[in-house]
């Protein structure tokens, strides 16, 4: 291309062009652009639902278009999401509730319905698999992709964008980069109906004046050890060699070293369907009252945790078998507010259901299952049992 050109791509159906554009697309007249140098280099997209849960209830109630919608339990509990209406008065997921209420008074407060959420999540995730068999998701509402097949990633990207809206009817955020690290930080850059891109020559400079916390797996208590050894930027960072970083955090030491350098060797790893994770058990003799039954349940959680633990998932709703004396198998489940990987919160689930089954009727076996399961990134937000329950 000759100097002063940038390669692009029509946001709208995904034609290629170069810049300078024409006012509009030639094929669908649209006057939406994606340019960038380097557009044709990078096959790597993460795509990220915006604002994910609020986004699906404005959908099926138009009424809520323009208003703050909150998704959360009661004033005890927390954000689970917020819609970008909210968020301009600092309401922020995991938020205390009742400190977005303060902020955001007049918010429209609805309470989760994850079952739907998993539904749109399947549907979004399906979609992706069209585009690519390379789909390794990372919650229900975002994944990464590898695009590198298609001629131009990027039109794929816009195309599966396009199928996202007109299909399901919520928005996504694409970020394009050559690898996983800076293709997720792009998608970050431009939300909602963001398409940004970060080209490998420009990676350098792009992350130099950058917080430490922007690389994965610096979170709060790793960025003040950073902090306190003089490290606040990727350019502090930059200045510790690899050796240097190796032997003060060992294996993500030398993580940190490539990831300041914008570089990643991770590759797509797409995530097999697993459908449910469950234990059983079988007792020797019948049980009948919900105190004996009751007993069996903490080592199944236990192992239905450490499965998810080992499989990378978390559970979306909680199931627990029964087997009569006389062999009929009884199922009950329930739909959790946040997915979880935590043994007490399937337990605790699982006691729940019990409770009305044990009344009096022998059992010959008791189960405990993990359904409806999503990527363990999307399990247990940490603000959820700040303090006890």
């Amino acid at each position: 291309m000759d100097a002063g050109e940038v390669a692009a791509v029509c946001r709208n159906c995904g034609r290629p062009a170069t810049v300078p554009a024409p006012t509009r697309c030639p094929s669908c007249h649209s006057p939406r652009f994606a340019a960038h140098p380097e557009i044709g280099r990078v096959g790597i997209a993460h795509l990220d639902c915006d604002a994910f849960y609020a986004a699906i209830e404005k959908r099926d109630d138009p009424s809520l278009a323009d208003r703050p919608v909150v998704i959360g339990g009661g004033r005890r509990g927390v954000v689970a999401a917020a819609c970008y209406v909210a968020r301009r008065f600092g309401v922020r997921s995991a938020m205390a509730m009742y400190k977005a209420l303060e902020a955001c008074p007049h918010a429209v407060v609805l309470r989760p319905d994850m079952a739907k959420y998993r539904k749109v999540g399947r549907e979004v995730r399906s979609l992706m698999r069209e585009a690519t068999p390379l789909v390794e998701p990372i919650s229900i509402d975002e994944a990464f992709l590898d695009l590198g097949a298609h001629a131009l990633p990027a039109a794929a990207a816009v195309r599966l964008v396009r199928r996202i809206e007109d299909e399901v009817g919520i928005t996504v955020s694409v970020g394009l980069a050559a690898n996983k690290f800076l293709a997720k930080i792009a998608s970050d850059l431009d939300k909602p109906r963001g398409f940004a891109v970060i080209g490998p020559g420009e990676a350098p400079d792009f992350l130099a004046g950058k917080p430490v916390a922007i690389v994965p797996g610096v979170g709060a208590a790793m960025a003040r050890r950073l902090r306190a050894e003089g490290v606040l930027t990727i350019a502090d960072l930059r200045r510790r060699t690899e050796n240097e970083l190796a032997a003060r955090f060992g294996v993500f030491g030398r993580r940190l070293y490539s990831f300041a350098r914008g570089e990643d060797d991770r590759r797509v790893q797409p995530v097999s369907e697993t459908r449910s994770v469950s234990a059983e058990t079988t007792f020797e003799h019948d049980r009948s009252s919900y105190d004996d039954l009751a007993r069996a349940l903490p080592p199944l959680a236990g192992t239905v945790a450490a499965r998810l633990d080992t499989a990378g998932l978390a559970a979306g709703s909680v199931v627990l078998k029964l087997k009569t004396a006389d062999f009929r198998t009884l199922t009950r489940s329930h739909a959790l507010a946040f997915a979880t990987q935590r043994a007490d919160r399937l337990l605790e689930e699982a006691g729940q259901l019990l409770r009305p089954e044990a009344d009096g009727r022998a059992f010959r076996l008791i189960g405990l299952g993990a359904a409806d399961l999503v990527p363990a990134g999307a399990a247990d937000p940490p603000e959820l049992f700040a303090g006890g329950r």
